[in-house]
Order: structure tokens, then sequence, then C-alpha cells
């Protein structure tokens, strides 16, 4: 089983950064994406930002500017980092991996709560 650890997120003040850590248990050299995706408190569900093992990276409009995702294909990770945050970005935020195998897999993190205040 591939496992996904994030790591990161807390509380923060409106305006302030936070960089989320997500470590998977598989080398990336089977991963054809890795992105991120949040769970407001509504419940809404949206993707965040994603990578494809090319270096390509797409971001939801809300996040645009102020979001980063990068990778790093040596220690297995794809890291966030949240600049100038709002109190809509509060949420749990959890890392995706699309393993190659027979087709895609996919696989989820536990999440890391983010929560930001006004």
């Amino acid at each position: 089983q591939v496992q996904l650890v994030e790591s990161g997120g807390g509380l923060v003040q409106a305006g302030g950064s936070l960089r989320l850590s997500c470590l998977a248990s598989v080398d990336t050299s089977r991963i054809s994406a890795m992105s991120w995706s949040r769970q407001n408190p509504g419940n809404t569900r949206e993707l965040v930002a994603q990578i494809s093992r090319g270096g390509s990276t797409g971001y939801a409009d809300s996040v645009k500017g102020r979001f980063t995702i990068s990778r790093d294909n040596a220690k297995n990770t794809v890291d966030l980092q949240m600049n100038s945050l709002k109190p809509e970005d509060t949420g749990v935020y959890y890392c995706h991996a699309a393993v190659i195998g027979g087709g895609l897999n996919h696989y989820w993190g536990q999440g890391t709560q983010v929560t930001v205040s006004s």
C-alpha cells in the first residue's frame, strides 16, 4: 500500500504563510502526478494545485499567484507553499498521488488542518 503523509498545517492569521509537505512511500518515478486538494468547513472539496512528473503545474483560480506546488523527486516529497492566506483558505488539505502500475492507482493522505483567522 502506498502511503502519503502530510505535515505543516496549523493556525495562521490572514496574510500569513504556511508550507505543507507530503511524503510518499513510493519512488517518484512511479508517480505520474501529485496534487493538493482541500475540504472547507462547508464540506466542499476542490482541487487546489497539481504537478505532473514532467514538472507542469496547475492551480485553482482562487489560489493563483499565492500558492506554489513543487516536487523533490530525490526525497519523494511534494510541497505546497501558501502565501497571503485568506480565511476562505481554511480547510483540511489532502495530498494525492496517481501511481503508475497496470494503469493509474490513486492514493490520498489523511489530511492536515489549515485554519486562517481574520
